[in-house]
């Protein structure tokens, strides 16, 4: 478990110079007023659209395959708005980092934080049920302003992201676990506490079940949830944050426990957690992470890629 983001000398070498000029601009622009920086980060989506050849590829598929249903001209409608919305995550990310408790309050709402203080008042922890909305960052600093609660994260390659990251999260959470540390994450749901969890990604075929995701038959789909619901006898509350529609705030909704889960098995528990996903997703299909390829992992390994 990381309690706190390690500094070292190391980080001062000059092969990180480029990265601290880098993130001295960011900081700058963290005082900039919210909608000046949304503005900007619309403008550098577009640009990005135009240069990320490989990207947009996979967020078009992606929305082809979720989507097909719609047309042509709404399906690129949707994509060029994701990549304006993922520019606005870059200062989602900063927010989140850098602004102040205050300046988080003056840009925030949230419903629903009953049910996380009811539940762990009765003894039980709480599983946040997340997907990755581009505005996730902001979500987790928002609601550690009235119960900081335990990141589930994956350490960054590079040292002075790892740093950073490190630094960012621990301003709204108590701490992080690596996300295949299941024993330290059970040990903080019978605490009881607070931990986040995305099931909404490809993992790869290991202890995944292959089932409906939107329009796509047979999705790779994690069934850890279950799993760490009964070791942690927790409770699953689903937990979705926006950027709001003006774009000039952010609101975060934890909805009550789910009932009878985990259920009978976990196949029928990743299959209703999917559905969750889905409705989710849905309140702003273009705030959601669709650069990911979340369809690369097939039922064989024979079968051809949905990619290609």
């Amino acid at each position: 478990m990381v309690e706190k983001a390690q500094f070292s000398a190391y980080l001062l070498h000059p092969r990180y110079w480029l990265l601290w000029l880098s993130i001295g601009v960011a900081k700058l622009t963290s005082m900039l007023p919210m909608r000046w920086q949304m503005a900007l980060g619309a403008a550098i989506g577009r640009l990005a659209m135009k240069l990320a050849g490989s990207r947009v590829a996979t967020a078009r598929r992606n929305l082809e395959l979720c989507f097909p249903e719609k047309s042509a001209a709404q399906q690129q409608q949707l994509l060029q708005r994701n990549f304006e919305e993922t520019g606005k995550a870059i200062f989602d990310t900063i927010n989140a980092w850098w602004w102040s408790d205050a300046r988080i309050q003056q840009h925030m709402q949230i419903k629903g934080q009953e049910y996380v203080q009811q539940t762990l008042d009765a003894g039980q922890g709480v599983i946040l049920f997340a997907v990755h909305c581009l505005p996730l960052e902001m979500g987790a600093r928002i609601f550690g302003q009235f119960n900081p609660g335990v990141g589930v994260y994956r350490p960054h390659n590079n040292p002075l992201m790892e740093y950073l990251q490190v630094r960012g999260r621990l301003r709204s959470n108590k701490a992080l676990i690596p996300k295949r540390d299941l024993r330290q994450m059970v040990r903080c749901l019978r605490n009881p506490d607070v931990i986040w969890y995305t099931a909404d990604q490809d993992f790869g075929r290991s202890s995944a079940v292959f089932i409906p995701f939107f329009a796509v038959k047979d999705a790779a789909t994690i069934t850890g949830g279950t799993t760490l619901a009964k070791l942690g006898k927790a409770r699953v509350l689903p937990f979705f944050v926006e950027r709001n529609a003006d774009d000039a705030g952010y609101t975060i909704e934890i909805k009550a426990p789910l009932e009878n889960f985990p259920g009978e098995n976990e196949l029928q528990d990743a299959i209703r957690g999917n559905h969750i996903i889905e409705e989710l997703i849905g309140r702003n299909i273009p705030q959601y992470m669709w650069l990911h390829r979340r369809f690369k992992t097939r039922p064989e390994p024979t079968d051809p890629s949905l990619y290609q």
